[in-house]
């Protein structure tokens, strides 16, 4: 079927907004949307980084995007809730997403007495827009499915951003709609969508909040990623000037450990991440990716002190080809399971591979919980609700798993 037109209806009344920038229209009725595309050949090469469009050191403050109110409530309580999901575009098959979409928008409570309670925004792990981040996608692939979300969306680059179509430039569609230089600029590609673009500073970048701290990473458009060394004296910097009594959290899309049987984990950026870490001597309390179109939690053990810190691969996030766990003796393997990873001690704890589907993370004094929910497949009803496949909770304090 062809993309759906952009409506000519106004925007701006039904707008949720704060400031100058707008998010999601409330929800009236449910729509199906089907896209289209032709893919094209995946490239391999390093991508050169657009020039930033905020100074170093590529900080977005939470306060700057979200409604005092709201950001007031989440520093009181001390409580950030939000969704996480990578891998969204829906081009040629778009019901995934559209299952996806329609849970985020499920996971908000209506008019509730403390604002602090619903998500504050939803954190996109790259691959926004396939197959190559053309900016001629992003009404189909962002704009439209997510017309209702009502929450900001932040985002990384994944390969399939970073990787152009001439005669774009690498992540010039990324950069349009994430790094936009002022707050309220409206792109004529989101059409008639109340969403404005983002305002993140940079490709790579840190969001500041009064809960958590959240690490960007771009690892670029080579099958296992790449960390240029500019960016990586970036995050050494960050590990050392981030307030340490706040929780880290590290985002990139390809992720270091996968048990799939299509990716795999990344050893360019295992390594990458240890050597950072262990040089600033600062370990994160968390790491998530995408890249692998499944979800998988891992608990990685570190012998020098038994903290525990979770990796978890959140990539079922809409794009319609699921990624499946390898077999081992021609079974799948049932967590919790040990990797072969040379020197690491790393369990599977859970995963799903047959369902798409997003990540809830909540943030509060001592401990993030998470929750991941499948939703409907598309031959099912689209009155069934996001259902929970996993949770867990990590004490921030004694870096350990309950």
């Amino acid at each position: 079927m062809a993309a759906k037109k952009p409506s000519k209806r106004p925007s701006k009344k039904l707008a949720t907004t704060t400031g100058t920038h707008t998010f999601g229209r409330p929800r009236r009725n449910q729509k199906s949307l089907a896209f289209t595309g032709a893919p094209s050949k995946p490239g391999s090469a390093f991508q050169p980084l657009p020039k930033p469009t905020g100074k170093p050191p590529f900080h977005l403050d939470l306060r700057d995007v979200v409604p005092p109110d709201l950001y007031a409530a989440i520093a009181k309580a001390q409580h950030l809730g939000f969704h996480v999901a990578g891998d969204l575009g829906g081009i040629n098959f778009a019901v995934p997403q559209e299952r996806v979409a329609q849970g985020l928008e499920e996971d908000f409570v209506a008019n509730p007495s403390d604002p602090a309670v619903n998500p504050a925004f939803l954190y996109v792990l790259g691959d926004c827009v396939y197959f190559n981040g053309q900016v001629s996608e992003y009404y189909a692939q962002y704009y439209q499915p997510y017309e209702h979300y009502l929450g900001p969306i932040f985002a990384v680059p994944g390969n399939h951003d970073g990787d152009p179509v001439a005669p774009e430039k690498s992540l010039d569609g990324f950069v349009r709609n994430f790094c936009a230089a002022k707050p309220g600029t409206k792109t004529p590609e989101s059409h008639d969508s109340p969403r404005t673009a983002m305002i993140q500073p940079n490709v790579y970048w840190t969001l500041l909040t009064p809960v958590v701290s959240i690490i960007g990473l771009y690892s670029n458009v080579p099958e296992h990623g790449v960390l240029h060394p500019d960016q990586l004296a970036w995050l050494e910097g960050e590990l050392k000037s981030l307030p340490a009594s706040l929780p880290l959290l590290i985002t990139l899309h390809h992720p270091p450990y996968s048990a799939d049987d299509h990716h795999g984990g990344s050893k360019p950026m295992h390594d990458a991440l240890d050597g950072a870490f262990a040089k600033v001597g600062r370990w994160p309390d968390m790491v998530v990716a995408g890249h692998v179109h499944d979800y998988q939690r891992f608990t990685r053990r570190l012998a020098s002190n038994n903290r525990q810190i979770p990796y978890l691969v959140a990539g079922a996030g809409g794009y319609h080809n699921l990624h499946t766990v390898a077999k081992v003796n021609g079974a799948k393997p049932t967590p919790p399971v040990t990797l072969p990873v040379s020197g690491d001690t790393v369990t599977l704890e859970s995963y799903v591979d047959d369902r798409h589907g997003f990540l809830r993370l909540d943030a509060g004094p001592g401990a993030i919980a998470g929750k991941y929910f499948t939703v409907p497949r598309p031959q099912e009803s689209w009155s069934q609700p996001p259902k929970l496949a996993d949770s867990f909770r990590l004490d921030t304090r004694t870096h350990r798993l309950a």
